[in-house]
């Protein structure tokens, strides 16, 4: 990522919205600060190669399913360059090799700190778990509350937008969702 472009970038976008950087104190050194944020923060995503943290981490050993739930989440929506934020839920039933609780969450911010879709976070979760665990079945549940949908837009405040994705026996899919879920 080249960080100076991207300050000028942000700077040039500010002045096109009839805002001047360089006479509005509050907006001193903004186009820096914005551009580290994406760069360092909001898409570091791109940095983490998720096959390798994957197999770096899985172990042999089984148990029944293995959830992770709750885990605080952020992505950035392509289409508005919004964040949305909420919880992400991890569940899988191992066959033979399992992952760290760590290592599901460093996962999922993976795919999550990029430019994406909600959907596709979960569909990338599952897949990556499904191909480096090959475990029995593999879920993944997002709820996220999108700025693109509660600060313009249809400014629904309260609104939060829930996706699954789950790889995995066909048999055993109302199991894993009745776990992602929560059910006894």
């Amino acid at each position: 990522m080249n960080k100076p472009a991207a300050a000028e970038a942000i700077e040039a976008f500010l002045m096109a919205l009839g805002h001047d950087p360089s006479k509005e104190a509050d907006l001193a050194e903004t186009g820096a600060r914005v551009a580290s944020a994406f760069a360092d923060e909001l898409l570091d995503g791109y940095r983490v190669d998720v096959d390798a943290l994957v197999a770096a981490n899985a172990m042999r050993g089984r148990t029944d399913v293995v959830v992770a739930r709750d885990l605080s989440v952020f992505t950035v929506c392509p289409h508005h360059l919004m964040l949305a934020s909420g919880t992400a839920t991890v569940a899988f039933a191992p066959d033979e090799k399992l992952i760290g609780v760590g290592a599901l969450a460093a996962v999922v911010d993976a795919f999550a700190h990029r430019l994406t879709l909600q959907e596709r976070v979960g569909e990338q979760v599952v897949a990556a778990l499904a191909g480096g665990l090959a475990p029995r079945w593999v879920a993944c549940s997002l709820v996220l509350s999108h700025g693109c949908m509660t600060a313009r837009g249809e400014r629904k405040h309260d609104s939060r937008i829930e996706t699954l994705a789950y790889a995995g026996d066909p048999s055993e899919r109302a199991l894993a969702l009745s776990v992602i879920r929560g059910a006894p």
